[in-house]
């Protein structure tokens, strides 16, 4: 069987195996990169009056257990603290994915809102399904498509060596 032909057959049952997988890791990723510009995917980030820290871990944890949707009743509730000091605020993210951003200086709460960019982040790289499905799904995916890329590209320059190999013996 010729290299070409073998190539084609390589690249259009390589294509269908890794559709679905690719599928999401390009609907997925589009997504994470406009995370910033939708403010559906991820809260878009406030600004506190001042840049100084007044507040401690005691009034934090108080203030954002007021939130019924974070359903926060302890340190256990929260996934992360992320302190922003350039722009006076931070974020109290729930394990339920709710984020609380607050005035570091008052204990303001500056914005509450679903943050969907981490479900997204996981479902990018497969482990929102299961580990097995990561590391057996989707980095197979990707060695196919790094492999239909490399064929594709030797499918592109095939006719232009053929046609210098054609001149050349001419």
């Amino acid at each position: 069987m010729k290299a070409s032909v073998l190539n084609r057959k390589l690249h259009r049952w390589g294509s269908l195996i890794i559709a679905l997988p690719i599928l999401v890791i390009i609907g997925t990723g589009i997504l994470l990169q406009l995370k910033k510009q939708i403010a559906w995917v991820q809260p878009p980030t406030q600004s506190g009056t001042t840049k100084e820290l007044a507040l401690t871990f005691d009034e934090i944890i108080k203030k954002v257990s007021t939130i019924s949707e974070a359903e926060i009743f302890g340190w256990g509730d929260i996934d992360r603290l992320d302190v922003r000091p350039s722009k006076g605020m931070l974020k109290v993210r729930a394990k339920n994915r709710w984020e609380i951003q607050m005035d570091t200086k008052t204990g303001e709460i500056l914005q509450v809102a679903y943050r969907r960019s981490d479900l997204i982040e996981k479902l990018h790289d497969g482990s929102f399904f299961h580990n097995n499905v990561k590391l057996f799904v989707f980095l197979p995916a990707a060695l196919i498509l790094l492999g239909l890329w490399i064929t594709g590209l030797y499918l592109f320059f095939l006719p232009y060596l053929a046609k210098r190999r054609k001149k050349q013996s001419t």
